[in-house]
């Protein structure tokens, strides 16, 4: 098993491409290794000390590190990923499945359903893919206001470009189709 690597603009994440499938669908993101037991491939990656974050994506795992240096850290990832895929464990435990986008946890005024329906269609369509290729993902979370409010995951969580990536790409681009958008925020 060959597994390739690809730095993305947060110096702290490297995404790694194990050439299989990951999640078939939706996304899981782990902030801590408490969140990881859902997940023995999580809780795997989470014992290689200095891992703090670790984000699945269709074909990608994302891992986010502390003040460790990546030649150090790197090795023993590689290594846990390939153990894992070939003991043929299952990516997510039990009740694990739920920990894509929880759409109950959206929020927006009544009314308001064909301009969320617009943004969630230029999220999926146009930014979702680009953010995927640096090995993260943003999801919508609420509108109130002209206010867009979005998840940042992966190596978009954290990342110093992620504001800029806000601000010039999603924001211009949904203010440009949607003109009830005034501002796009994080949350």
């Amino acid at each position: 098993m060959f597994i390739q690597t690809e730095s993305t603009p947060n110096p702290a994440t490297l995404k790694f491409l194990p050439g299989k499938v990951v999640m078939e669908n939706g996304t899981a993101e782990f902030r801590d290794g408490e969140a990881a037991q859902s997940s023995p491939l999580a809780a795997r990656l989470f014992s290689v000390p200095g891992v703090t974050s670790v984000f699945f994506g269709y074909d990608f795992i994302t891992v986010t590190k502390d003040n460790a240096e990546w030649p150090h850290l790197k090795p023993a990832i590689l290594g846990s990923i390939m153990e894992h895929f070939m003991s043929g464990a299952p990516i997510m435990g039990n009740g694990g499945a739920n920990l894509a986008d929880d759409p109950d946890g959206e929020f927006f005024e009544e009314g308001d359903e064909t301009i969320v329906a617009t943004i969630k269609e230029l999220l999926e369509t146009r930014v979702r893919p680009a953010v995927a290729q640096d090995g993260g993902d943003i999801t919508f979370r609420g509108f109130r206001d002209g206010k867009v409010f979005l998840n940042m995951k992966g190596s978009c969580a954290g990342c110093p470009s992620s504001t800029a990536t806000l601000k010039h790409g999603v924001q211009n681009l949904l203010r440009h189709f949607i003109p009830e958008v005034q501002e796009v925020e994080a949350v």
